[in-house]
């Protein structure tokens, strides 16, 4: 209990649930989308986006390197997400050829530009395995309403976003607006990967988006149950995961995800081993 009162412990737990809640919800979208991969693609963007930050925070003069990292992740986590979505529609190049480009595109500027900005190696392993225990209250607060803003949209929206997701030939002949939704599920990635990449880091962030939803997947066929049970799960990987962290010397993101997948062996079985059963029964 008396680790509860650590403030460090606070701000690491509170991230870690806003997280867990949030990216579940935009990776039942995209696992919907059959396009699980795409917060890997994004996310590589997103650190040239810190890198940036970092190196215009260093021709600025400003003292703090992380003050532009989020700004720039966003900045260029949306662009990404942008262009990713408009090559889609227009059918100029198949989607998981242009996530490749900018998948290797960006880790290798953001690579280029953290040496520039006079980052170490260490920095950019914090971003790419994430690093949560250096957090401060004013990175808690923005996730938080950052988390918030997903959650309202991705709830708020779920039936409309479905829609597009599920079919788009339907959703057009319904009148929605399916260029403007299917934009929307790629800036709500965009930011939950920003939002996500100090707890898991960016090569990490894309599986905390979709195990939970596979997870989920195994336990119901319905849209609505899955995002919501995905979001228990998410929650409850991260503050476990968390929470073991601190009296195990492991890495929290790497742990989180190991957690995850042996979860998804774990419940996958059992579902195998009843309908074995019942197979045999009805047999």
């Amino acid at each position: 209990m008396n680790l509860l009162l650590d403030p460090l412990v606070q701000r690491m737990l509170i991230a870690g649930l806003v997280v867990g809640i949030a990216a579940p919800i935009v990776g039942t979208y995209l696992v919907q989308r059959r396009m699980a991969l795409l917060g890997d693609g994004i996310g590589h963007v997103a650190l040239a986006g810190v890198a940036a930050g970092w190196l215009a925070g260093s021709i600025a003069g400003i003292a703090e390197r992380d003050a532009l990292a989020l700004p720039g992740a966003i900045i260029f986590a949306i662009a990404g997400a942008g262009i990713i979505e408009r090559m889609r529609a227009r059918g100029t190049a198949a989607a998981d050829v242009v996530m490749a480009i900018l998948f290797y595109g960006g880790i290798a500027l953001g690579v280029l530009l953290i040496g520039a900005s006079g980052g170490t190696s260490t920095n950019l392993l914090g971003y790419l395995f994430g690093s949560i225990s250096t957090v401060s209250w004013q990175d808690v607060w923005v996730s938080v309403i950052l988390a918030g803003v997903i959650i309202a949209i991705g709830i708020g929206l779920r039936r409309a976003l479905f829609a597009v997701t599920h079919d788009q030939e339907f959703a057009s002949a319904s009148g929605l607006p399916v260029n403007v939704l299917n934009m929307v599920v790629a800036v709500l990635a965009a930011v939950t990967i920003t939002v996500s990449m100090r707890v898991v880091g960016v090569l990490l962030v894309s599986a905390l988006m979709i195990v939970p939803v596979a997870i989920a997947q195994l336990m119901t066929h319905s849209f609505d149950r899955t995002m919501l049970i995905a979001m228990g799960i998410g929650a409850a990987l991260t503050l476990i995961g968390i929470a073991i962290t601190l009296y195990v010397n492991l890495q929290p993101g790497a742990l989180i995800v190991v957690l995850g997948v042996l979860t998804y062996a774990a419940v996958a079985s059992v579902v195998s081993i009843r309908r074995r059963r019942k197979a045999r029964v009805s047999a």
